[in-house]
């Protein structure tokens, strides 16, 4: 396609689209169709892979409506990042929309690689789930996930027909198998161990409306946080749990529910593999459940991955004690907080406390291929204004990065270079979390030392008194 001829039918579009929501100059949207359309046939051989833009032709009440928003996480939960709208923000021209959707790394053929790893990241499914493939393919993935609806709301409308549509093909055109390699996230507002019926009832038909959603778009894999025991004994919590697992898969047929390893704060349930484990002897049909293991977490609640005999190890207790075959998914992500922490941070692979030789020993296990693995590392940076920007960039490079590992000599002297080079990368946020760490350490052992002073002062004395 000639430039001049591309630069003109780009303008065109833009200029075009700008003026359809001005009545009085009189253009038609299906000028917009028109022009896009002849973009398109002289285009693509530019765009390659990547699939075609267009345009919401919705009203702007229905495409409000029908978008599905990503969680703005905290601090403890590194992931995506929905996009506000700010005021008087300029909407994107045709061309911006092109770029956005220009691969930033092509997809790795999987037959190429020596093992079969699917990697990818979580994406935003913003303005449909449909999306969520485009995303996947500009980021270079595999194997993606995504929120099916809203994380800021119990309530949400329906998946629309279209995006349902769009989501099918978009996954047969670029060869997903989502119902292998598609891993969406469950609500954070969810916990189906609440005891207060009310709120139970809340979390599980907020629960079951995503199973119903996964079903539609022919996913069969949903990664949950197994919930919160709220002060409760576990045991209950657990059972709880487990009780609204069995009643949803009375409710659906496919789903298998999968449910991911937490950090270990708090009252949270699923830091020790003997929590999962006793969910799943819990639930009645055990081909509808299974586990995701998060790196990061499992790290912070005490499970080593960095050496390959550590490794093995943590391998060995889950097989022992939960079982090698609920394994169905991973998170991967590093550490920006030390071994048995309890502290969910996440870091770019090979930054953090884990380091790289622990993502070497899980990319190069075999029993851990065929599944989805999906990155969860932070993607901010400062832009040239000091403004915080999401770098998608960051995701398709460590999808290669993860790649390279496999079958890489851990000896070798580009492992160490480059092992090296990400540790001074992340050296000085190890250094500050290890010393929010020492200092909370110090100040609890402050206040328990009171305690140990009064009970040796008490025996003493009894002993007196004897």
């Amino acid at each position: 396609m000639p430039p001049r001829q591309s630069s003109r039918l780009k303008k065109a579009i833009a200029d075009t689209a700008a003026s359809v929501s001005t009545p009085t100059n009189g253009t038609s949207k299906s000028k917009v169709a028109n022009l896009k359309a002849e973009l398109k046939a002289t285009e693509g051989d530019i765009k390659g892979d990547v699939p075609s833009v267009t345009e919401d032709t919705k009203s702007s009440k229905k495409r409000k409506a029908d978008k599905i928003e990503d969680e703005e996480e905290d601090d403890n939960e590194a992931g995506p990042v929905a996009e506000k709208p700010k005021a008087g923000k300029k909407r994107k021209t045709a061309k911006e929309k092109t770029e956005d959707l220009m691969a930033l790394a092509k997809r790795t053929i999987i037959s190429t690689l020596k093992r079969s790893m699917y990697i990818g990241a979580h994406v935003s499914s913003a303005g449909g789930v449909h999306n969520s493939i485009n995303n996947a393919v500009h980021i270079g993935a595999n194997a993606f996930a995504l929120f099916l609806k809203s994380q800021r709301k119990w309530t949400n409308p329906p998946i629309a027909q279209e995006a349902v549509d769009g989501f099918q093909s978009l996954s047969k055109q670029h060869k997903f198998e989502v119902h292998k390699h598609c891993l969406p996230h469950g609500s954070y507002l969810v916990n189906l161990a609440q005891a207060e019926k009310e709120k139970a009832d809340q979390a599980y038909n907020s629960f079951l409306d995503d199973l119903k959603r996964c079903e539609s778009l022919g996913i069969k894999l949903y990664n949950f946080h197994p919930g919160n025991t709220n002060g409760d004994s576990r045991p209950a919590a657990i059972g709880r749990i487990a009780a609204q697992l069995n009643k949803a898969h009375k409710a659906t047929s496919t789903v298998i529910t999968v449910l991911e390893n937490m950090a270990g704060q708090g009252n949270v349930i699923g830091s020790t593999f003997e929590d999962l484990r006793d969910i799943i002897e819990l639930v009645e049909d055990k081909s509808r459940v299974g586990v995701c293991i998060d790196t990061c977490h499992a790290f912070a609640a005490g499970y080593d991955l960095r050496s390959p005999e550590a490794f093995e190890e943590t391998v060995s207790k889950f097989n022992n004690i939960v079982g090698a075959k609920y394994l169905k998914a991973f998170h991967i992500n590093d550490s920006k907080a030390p071994f048995d922490s309890h502290r969910d941070l996440h870091a770019n692979i090979g930054t953090g406390f884990l380091g790289l030789r622990a993502f070497h020993n899980v990319m190069n296990h075999a029993a851990f291929q065929d599944m989805p693995m999906v990155l969860e590392t932070p993607i901010d940076r400062k832009g040239p204004d000091g403004k915080t920007v999401e770098d998608k960039q960051i995701w398709a490079d460590e999808i290669k990065l993860l790649e390279s590992l496999i079958g890489m000599d851990p000896e070798s002297d580009e492992f160490k270079a480059l092992d090296k080079r990400l540790q001074e990368q992340g050296a000085s946020e190890r250094d500050k979390i290890q010393d929010q760490v020492d200092r909370k350490s110090a100040k609890d052992a402050k206040k328990a030392a009171p305690k140990k002073r009064g009970r040796k002062k008490a025996a003493a004395s009894d002993e007196d008194s004897e």
